[in-house]
């Protein structure tokens, strides 16, 4: 066989595999498909099959159909033998400065509350400053290596979690979050690998569903000694991202949690 005719076909079958796993992800036939893209039915089954390779704009149209985040949007395309569309910017990048001042702002102006930016696997890239003055009043962050890691500073026996109330129940929910909140809405392969990391520390992989919470919110509540700090979350994205980075952070703002009793 042809070298070159080889790596066309396992390019296209590589195509095949990928364009076919998001469609079972987001539960749509090819008739599905072909209704929502205008794109025959057959012309989908030849491109998943190995039979036909897409343009580039039938690719895309494919893809945004089925939500493909922009980083396997890039992959879709590399296996038809395209080059990718979107860019991973660094944040000192200058098309970022703009998002980069607006998370700034964002993040100063949670004071005094803990507000963090991380990336879609729970990597902390930037906080604000109360962010490591509260999470340093527990432990030594110094001795956890950077990016740290907010679900391995939660799950790990040697750093929040002998503070948490009701650990079980906040690690179940912080689990159910994970699956919840990955981009695109499915779990790759480093996101897996991130899971299993979290399987190794002690009593994680016997967790079962959290009970139902009384309150519209499940709020973390943090003790040491006679002191109890809860909190709860609320996470910002970016609306319409056409930047990898872009969409792959978030802004999560710890807010206290006020009792009735404070307002009587």
């Amino acid at each position: 066989m042809n070298p070159s005719n080889q790596t066309t076909t396992q390019t296209e079958h590589e195509l095949g595999s990928l364009l076919r796993y998001w469609r079972q992800q987001r539960g749509r036939s090819q008739l599905h498909l072909s209704l929502d893209t205008g794109i025959s039915q057959r012309h989908i089954s030849f491109v998943e099959s190995g039979r036909s390779v897409p343009s580039r704009d039938l690719l895309l149209n494919l893809a945004k159909t089925l939500d493909v985040p922009l980083r396997e949007q890039n992959a879709l395309l590399l296996a038809s033998g395209y080059a990718p569309v979107y860019l991973e910017s660094n944040w000192d990048a200058p098309e970022m400065k703009i998002v980069s001042k607006v998370v700034d702002r964002m993040l100063a102006q949670h004071e005094p509350h803990p507000a963090l930016m991380m990336d879609r696997y729970w990597n902390i890239w930037k906080t604000n400053q109360a962010a490591p003055r509260f999470f340093g009043s527990f432990v030594d962050l110094s001795l956890r290596q950077k990016p740290r890691n907010l679900l391995h500073l939660l799950f790990d026996p040697d750093g929040m979690r002998p503070f948490v109330e009701d650990w079980e129940d906040i690690a179940s929910g912080l689990l159910q979050r994970v699956h919840r909140e990955a981009v695109g809405h499915v779990t790759d392969k480093k996101t897996t690998e991130l899971l299993d990391d979290l399987k190794k520390y002690p009593g994680v992989k016997e967790l079962r569903n959290g009970r139902k919470s009384q309150t519209p919110v499940l709020p973390i509540t943090f003790v040491k000694g006679r002191e109890r700090f809860s909190y709860f979350s609320m996470v910002t994205t970016i609306g319409l991202p056409q930047d990898i980075t872009a969409q792959e952070f978030r802004i999560e703002c710890m807010y206290p949690v006020e009792h009735d009793d404070e307002h009587t």
